[in-house]
């Protein structure tokens, strides 16, 4: 093989397409607060963690940890995000510090960050500038009805 054909190997490497730069939105180290709606089994706690989002090398899967507290609870995760050309949707695996991990489906159209599991979902939208997420998760309680489980904030904090 020449110096030509790995030139033209290099070439023909994929690169990232549009929608996995639409993910840079999320690079960065996010400040995390929100509060857990008490439930019948559960009194109303806050929550509190640092998120952090970088690139896998390539530039088409996202690395988003999660290092934070729910009431008195640690939480620990780590969550690998990507596009899916063929669906034509992004997707979530993550995985904690307790065993669980989670696959879920999600969406980034304009300013709103959308993702959806069999039992949880999210809906948030980003300011203007990109630097605030603001949204909510539910919990589906009983095959049928969602109900309010978290409402959150993530702040970007300034390079």
């Amino acid at each position: 093989m020449t110096m030509i054909d790995k030139t033209q190997d290099l070439q023909q490497l994929p690169s990232p397409g549009p929608e996995h730069r639409l993910l840079e939105i999320f690079v960065g180290k996010w400040n995390t607060e929100g509060e857990i709606k008490a439930t019948s089994s559960s009194p109303a706690a806050r929550l509190i963690a640092v998120d952090t989002y970088e690139w896998l090398p390539g530039g088409f899967f996202l690395i988003h940890k999660v290092d934070g507290h729910m009431g008195n609870e640690v939480v620990k995760t780590t969550e690998i995000i990507g596009y899916d050309s063929s669906k034509k949707t992004y997707f979530t695996r993550s995985f904690d510090n307790q065993g669980n991990a989670g696959a879920y489906l999600a969406n980034l159209r304009d300013r709103f960050w959308t993702i959806n599991g069999g039992l949880e979902r999210f809906t948030g939208e980003f300011s203007s500038d990109g630097n605030t997420l603001k949204g909510k998760w539910e919990l589906l309680s009983d095959g049928s009805n969602w109900q309010p489980w978290m409402d959150i904030k993530l702040t970007k904090e300034k390079l």
